[in-house]
């Protein structure tokens, strides 16, 4: 299915962005603290809608739903070391308080960190937008990684094998 584009990303980096993180299930999320110093925890991604939105649920008495009343920019960390593919991701974020979408994305596995269950009325969901990021990655994986590391050990050649490459927006 073609993405749609949104501000920021074209269809064609929403596709590579949902290609290079479709088996990751925990980002690492970051937001900025009041103070100014910065926040990163685990987050499990539960959706990320065709235009790229994505999904996250937590508790509307959080830290992160302070610090993102206070600075809705967010940056999401995405890791796979057994694909070696690495992603990072930059974002708006909003409080979102719609039951009829918390209940669309609810899941029973959600219980092991939201007891109450989806009718807590604690729980909110995080909705960030994305609008730019970066990737690195090797294709072939594992195995391409140790074929150039015996390679350079025996030619004392560097590695090119891996690739970085940004999309969205251009840093600010």
């Amino acid at each position: 299915m073609q993405a749609q584009q949104t501000a920021g990303l074209k269809a064609q980096e929403l596709d590579l962005l949902r290609d290079k993180i479709k088996d990751i299930r925990i980002t690492m999320m970051t937001s900025q603290e009041l103070d100014g110093d910065f926040h990163t925890r685990p987050m499990a991604t539960h959706q990320m809608d065709p235009d790229g939105t994505m999904w996250f649920f937590t508790y509307d008495d959080s830290n992160k739903i302070a610090e993102i009343q206070n600075n809705n920019n967010v940056a999401l960390g995405f890791a796979d070391p057994g694909s070696e593919t690495y992603v990072s991701v930059q974002g708006r974020a909003e409080v979102v308080k719609d039951r009829a979408k918390i209940d669309q994305l609810w899941d029973d596995f959600l219980k092991t960190w939201f007891p109450g269950g989806k009718e807590d009325p604690r729980i909110c969901l995080v909705k960030v937008a994305p609008h730019g990021g970066e990737y690195w990655d090797r294709p072939g994986g594992k195995m391409m990684k140790l074929f150039e590391m015996a390679k350079g050990a025996l030619t004392g050649e560097q590695d090119k094998t891996g690739r970085n490459e940004k999309f969205g927006d251009e840093p600010k």
